[in-house]
């Protein structure tokens, strides 16, 4: 399993933004652009619990959300806690 998986689109900023919080870390992660893959976006959705936003953040497996959800984490310093484990 990957220790991080991003779904994306490439037009999507909300990426971005959360891309580049995992850089700042200097946490590698996994991105999955969706763009024009319906198999792809079938599979973010399933795994996301039908969330169809991008990004969908899974850390270990477990789905987080997305930026919005990623940027509270870091606030609350549970981020850390679940990258260091």
């Amino acid at each position: 399993m990957k220790k991080i998986e991003i779904y994306t689109k490439s037009t999507c900023p909300y990426c971005v933004k959360a891309k580049a919080l995992f850089d700042k870390k200097k946490k590698t992660f996994v991105e999955y652009e969706i763009t024009g893959n319906d198999t792809r976006r079938i599979t973010m959705i399933q795994r996301a619990n039908g969330a169809q936003t991008v990004p969908q953040i899974f850390i270990k497996g477990l789905s987080i959300g997305g930026c919005d959800e990623l940027y509270h984490l870091e606030k609350t310093g549970y981020l850390d806690i679940m990258l260091s484990r």
